[in-house]
């Protein structure tokens, strides 16, 4: 049996959403294909996610000499050791999301700053880091008004690939993207562009 992190960074209504409507699709075929396997919904939006601010660093120098926590640095750092230790123990993860300014919803940040931790997903050795995460696997279903997988603005996406890049930095190496592009830029495509990225999300997620 795996275990499946569904992380949802999108605050609209699933109606509303193109990634999320391509995410309710890959989670009923996903489920359907893997009934044995446990599925946990992570929505950004909806969960307490730290920021890390003066608490955070200020907890984690105090911990490092065994100083006692205020009240408000002790939750926090409980609060992040809960989310990483849920990180590091799923299987499997598929992040749903929109392209916002070139890149991820910064909640979505704060919590990849939550689950980033040496010592959890990762570690420095004197080879430089190494990513403690081997084996596991992330799809990223992403949706994007513009048109960024050619062309110009190629460049300028940033979203799949900071995912892209902070996974693999975990030692995730088995990375699937899924792009809906173009639906702003082309309105009058918007509903064949979702209906492709809704087929393509159930196609992955009978081999996922």
């Amino acid at each position: 049996m795996a275990k499946v992190l569904y992380i949802m960074a999108n605050p609209k209504p699933v109606s509303a959403s193109f990634s999320a409507q391509a995410g309710e699709a890959f989670l009923t075929e996903y489920k359907a294909q893997n009934p044995q396997d446990e599925v946990i919904t992570v929505d950004i939006y909806k969960e307490e996610i730290p920021y890390i601010d003066k608490d955070v660093l200020s907890s984690w120098g105090k911990g490092a000499k065994g100083i006692e926590l205020t009240a408000d640095e002790a939750a926090k750092a409980k609060r992040m050791g809960e989310l990483v230790n849920q990180f590091v123990d799923a299987d499997k993860y598929v992040f749903v999301t929109p392209l916002w300014n070139l890149s991820i919803p910064a909640r979505l940040k704060a919590y990849i700053d939550t689950v980033a931790i040496a010592g959890k997903t990762f570690r420095y050795t004197p080879a430089g880091p190494e990513g403690l995460l081997k084996g596991k696997k992330v799809l990223h279903i992403q949706a994007r008004g513009g048109m960024y997988s050619e062309g110009p603005a190629k460049e300028l996406e940033f979203g799949d690939r900071y995912l892209r890049a902070i996974t693999s930095f975990m030692g995730i190496e088995d990375y699937e993207h899924i792009a809906m592009e173009g639906h702003s830029a082309l309105p009058d495509q918007a509903d064949a562009i979702l209906q492709k990225g809704i087929t393509k999300a159930k196609e992955v997620a009978s081999k996922f």
